[in-house]
């Protein structure tokens, strides 16, 4: 038996999470098998990040520890771009939690930590959209659950929706300096 293998990527936007298109209406789009990296078989996504997401994303060929890392209490980051200004009212309603709709009933996000991020040099550049369009500004999120779309609805409902979403952390394991497409293998 071979021992397990474990990544960490630098999901690109436009991508989606996963290997394989089992959808007839999706098979334009871009999969991570498509990446510069010559996975093993049988690796798979540990959680998601939606087409339009982009960041830290860990791939694995152990099934436990992928289990480990989507049901344990495991902190994930993320640094979000959205339309408008952040102000201390919104920062304090999103870490008391808000309601959302989650698979057609509503549901209140756990609380979590958030703050304004001032400091976005850390982030790669990606053009979003030109500033005559309004006032953008940056937060950052760190949650211990994972609805669908949890962070672009959380903050769509304190009115500043999400045009950008960027995952910099889960647990210990760190975007750091990557560079979209970029695979580093970890141990776990």
């Amino acid at each position: 038996m071979s021992e397990h293998q474990h990544f960490k990527i630098y999901k690109p936007y436009g991508y989606l999470s996963q290997f394989v298109n089992h959808q007839s209406k999706r098979r334009s789009k871009k999969l991570l098998g498509e990446l510069p990296y010559d996975f093993p078989e049988n690796t798979m996504a540990v959680g998601r990040l939606d087409e339009k997401s982009e960041g830290l994303l860990l791939l694995t060929t152990d099934g436990k520890f992928s289990n480990h890392i989507t049901s344990s209490n495991i902190e994930k980051e993320y640094h979000v771009m959205v339309d408008g200004l952040i102000t201390p009212e919104i920062i304090s309603e999103l870490r008391s939690g808000v309601e959302i709709s989650v698979q057609g009933s509503l549901y209140k996000t756990k609380p979590c930590k958030a703050e304004i991020l001032l400091d976005t040099s850390h982030i790669f550049e990606r053009f979003v959209r030109d500033e005559r369009h309004g006032d953008t500004s940056w937060l950052s999120i760190t949650l211990t659950e994972g609805k669908f779309r949890q962070v672009r609805k959380m903050t769509a409902k304190v009115g500043l929706p999400t045009l950008r979403l960027v995952r910099v952390r889960i647990g210990n394991y760190k975007l750091e300096n990557m560079q979209p497409t970029d695979v580093i293998p970890i141990s776990d």
